[in-house]
């Protein structure tokens, strides 16, 4: 699921390349030995470690504990030499939660001084004022805060506390000139409230507000969550708001597709930024605190790894002619349900593959599509 509001290019953060480290049980592979690719790498959600100091009712990755055997920091600055070597452009550093690991720093940097771009997703619990300067100085371009509702609806499915926490994050991010976002996890407990919710937003100086579907893996798999929620109901909110907002709004690639609005509902207020479908392994990737690299960090099962960079290169995973089928083999005849008859589906590809599967288990029928209960389609 790819994360569209995040990204605001910000000055430069230029400087010398890390060396890469020697001697980890991460596999290289010589830069000069280039193979031919269809697919361009553009952007890799990471995360780094599983630790958080929350254990959030609709997590998907199970987050509290870190894993044990955890990439270590040598290891993930030689996932960021070989990110750099396919051309990686922008990551997003996530958890767990980020500042837990202690070398964060160091792998930022890695990144950054290789010009990718970078964003942290944190739950801003732990975000003392210092954390700023530490962010400037490793070149982060911007911070999401997971916010999911007003006090008491937030630390009930978070923890209690956590709110005040968040709230005090994006109060110290918002005067320090680094672009922050916030970030709203959808569920039955909490669409009633947005508006409410949007007021609150309103006296925070925030670049994007994102609005994506809890999805029913990890915590909230087995009945542990009500994910379910009419997507019309926030779409028809999101509509009534994002030209007066005086911050981008939008939802991610679990809700929608194409209804009236579709051109603008992902934050684009030029009316042009179409849902192109799924990008899983099409220019992104998604690698786990262990190594793992699936298409999406979202595409949270075991049939979704294509490979772990303690056994082959990112190189080697990347370019190989078997990975990643599920969309690089796709074609429009494999669509089932509403979205085999949509005439968007050869543009829709059927919607976010993460939340098709985890939903009902139909990675080429979507779950949560609006077009066919509304009347202004495009």
């Amino acid at each position: 699921m790819r994360l569209r509001l995040l990204w605001k290019r910000n000055a430069g953060a230029a400087g010398k390349v890390f060396p890469l480290p020697r001697g980890t049980g991460i596999k290289m592979k010589n830069n000069t030995e280039k193979t031919k690719c269809l697919f361009q790498l553009k952007s890799c959600v990471w995360e780094i470690t599983l630790a958080c100091c929350f254990s959030c009712r609709y997590c998907g990755s199970k987050g509290g504990k870190a894993r044990e055997n955890e990439l270590t920091t040598q290891e993930c600055l030689c996932v960021a030499e070989q990110l750099s070597d396919l051309g990686c452009q922008r990551v997003s550093l996530i958890g767990g939660e980020v500042f837990m690991r202690p070398d964060w720093l160091a792998i930022v940097r890695a990144l950054t001084e290789r010009q990718i771009r970078v964003s942290v997703i944190t739950n801003g619990y732990l975000f003392p004022r210092g954390m700023i300067t530490r962010l400037k100085e490793a070149g982060v371009e911007s911070v999401a805060v997971s916010l999911d509702g007003l006090e008491e609806i937030h630390d009930r499915y978070r923890q209690s506390g956590s709110y005040r926490r968040a709230d005090s994050a994006i109060d110290v991010l918002s005067g320090s000139g680094i672009p922050v976002s916030v970030i709203t996890t959808l569920h039955s407990g909490n669409v009633p409230y947005l508006a409410s919710f949007y007021q609150y937003l309103l006296t925070k100086h925030i670049a994007a507000w994102q609005l994506q579907a809890c999805s029913p893996m990890g915590n909230a798999a087995n009945g542990g969550m009500d994910y379910r929620f009419d997507c019309n109901t926030v779409i028809d909110f999101v509509e009534s708001k994002m030209f007066e907002a005086p911050f981008m709004m939008g939802v991610a690639d679990n809700i929608g597709y194409f209804t009236g609005s579709e051109g603008y509902l992902r934050g684009n207020l030029s009316g042009s930024a179409y849902f192109r479908g799924c990008s899983a392994g099409l220019d992104s990737v998604g690698i786990d605190s262990v190594g793992n690299v699936r298409g999406c960090e979202a595409m949270y099962d075991a049939r979704f790894i294509e490979g772990n960079l303690r056994e082959k290169s990112l190189r080697e995973i990347w370019e190989s002619p078997d990975a990643f089928a599920y969309n690089r083999k796709f074609r429009a005849e494999m669509l089932t349900g509403a979205c085999g008859s949509c005439p968007y589906g050869s543009r829709c590809a059927g919607g976010c593959r993460s939340y098709n599967y985890f939903t009902h288990g139909k990675l080429y029928e979507s779950f949560n599509c609006a077009r066919n209960s509304r009347k202004n389609d495009v």
